[in-house]
C-alpha cells in the first residue's frame, strides 16, 4: 500500500456509503469536501479498487464497497464496544448488557433475571427499552442491542432463539361485564363484541396466533382497536370501549376497572423466548446466557 490507512479513513468510508453524498457526509464529519474526496480516492488507491461510482450528482456504492460497508459497520461497533467495555473496566464496573423486550416480559422475568444476574454481578450495568418485535430483532442484527424478549415464531439464521415461558391467553374484560369465570363456556359468547387487540405490526406472528382463536371459534373478530401498549389495552376496556386478549403474564389484578379469564381450554398458547446474536462478543452476554439454559 502507498500510505497506511488508519480507523478515520473507514470512518469517512462508512459517512459516504451512509449519505451517498460527499457534501453531506463532509458536513457530519466536520472536514472540507475536498479532503474527504481526496482521502477516499487515496483509500481506493491503496486498496486496489473501487468502492463508489461517481455520477454529476450521484454516489452509488461499487459491490465491493457494499460488502467493505458491512464488514466495517461490524467492526466498528466491534471496537466501540471494546472501547467501552475498557472504560467501564477503568471505572470499576465490568460491564454492560442492553436488552429489548416486549412489555409482557417486564412483569416478572426481566426483573428475576436481572435479580440473580446482579447479585452474581454486582458490578453490571443495564440498558433496558421497550421494543416491538420486529425492532427488536433489525437491533439485534446491528448488534445495538444484547439480548430481546420476543413473542416471534422464528429469527433470522445470525441469532439464535431459547423459549422461556410457554402460557395461556386471558379474556380481559370490563368489570361490570355479565360474563365471568363461572358463567364462561366458550369463546363464541364474544362474538358480537368490539376487541382491542395487539397492533399486527407489533408482531405479525403473535396476531395470527390470536387470530386463530377466533378461527378455531367460528368467528371474524369485530376489531374496534388496535394498540401496542397494555396499559392501552386495559384503560379502553375498562371504559367499555371493547374487550381483548393477552398474554396470562400481563394479567394485572391490581387495575380496577377490568377483570381476567384465564382461557384453559383453548389450543393456542403463547411463547415468550429470549433471542441474542450469534456473533455477538460481549463477554457479559454469555454470563447471562447461563442463567436462562
Amino acid at each position: 500500500m502507498k500510505h497506511q490507512l488508519e480507523l478515520r479513513h473507514f470512518k469517512y468510508f462508512i459517512a459516504v456509503a451512509e449519505d451517498l453524498h460527499f457534501r453531506k457526509a463532509a458536513e457530519r464529519l466536520f472536514i472540507s469536501q475536498p479532503g474527504l474526496s481526496r482521502q477516499i480516492k487515496q483509500m481506493e488507491d491503496d486498496l486496489g479498487l473501487t468502492l463508489f461510482e461517481r455520477h454529476n450528482r450521484k454516489v452509488e456504492l461499487t459491490k465491493a464497497g457494499q460488502y467493505l460497508k458491512t464488514q466495517i459497520t461490524q467492526h466498528l461497533k466491534d471496537l466501540d464496544r471494546i472501547l467501552n467495555q475498557t472504560k467501564l473496566i477503568n471505572n470499576g464496573i465490568k460491564g454492560d448488557l442492553k436488552f429489548g423486550y416486549v412489555g409482557s416480559a417486564m412483569q416478572e422475568i426481566i426483573p428475576n433475571l436481572l435479580l440473580k444476574f446482579r447479585s452474581q454481578n454486582p458490578y453490571a450495568q443495564f440498558g433496558l427499552k421497550e421494543l416491538g418485535n420486529q425492532k427488536q430483532i433489525d437491533s439485534l442484527l446491528s448488534l445495538d442491542i444484547d439480548i430481546g424478549f420476543v413473542r416471534i415464531e422464528r429469527v433470522p439464521r445470525d441469532l439464535q432463539m431459547k423459549p422461556i415461558l410457554k402460557e395461556n391467553f386471558c379474556l380481559v374484560l370490563p368489570e361490570n361485564h355479565p360474563i365471568n369465570e363461572a358463567s364462561f363456556i366458550n369463546m363464541n359468547q364474544f362474538k358480537d363484541e368490539d376487541f382491542i387487540l395487539f397492533d399486527p405490526q407489533y408482531s405479525a406472528s403473535y396476531h395470527e396466533k390470536v387470530m386463530q382463536i377466533f378461527d378455531d371459534a367460528g368467528f371474524t373478530p369485530i376489531i374496534a382497536h388496535n394498540t401496542i401498549h397494555a396499559t392501552s389495552i386495559y384503560k379502553l376496556v375498562e371504559n367499555n370501549f371493547g374487550i381483548s386478549i393477552v398474554p396470562k403474564s400481563l394479567q394485572n389484578l391490581t387495575v380496577k376497572g377490568i377483570k381476567f379469564i384465564e382461557l384453559t381450554n383453548i389450543l393456542q398458547k403463547t411463547i415468550l423466548s429470549v433471542v441474542w446474536n450469534k456473533n455477538n462478543r460481549n463477554p457479559m452476554l454469555k454470563k447471562f446466557l447461563v442463567n436462562i439454559n
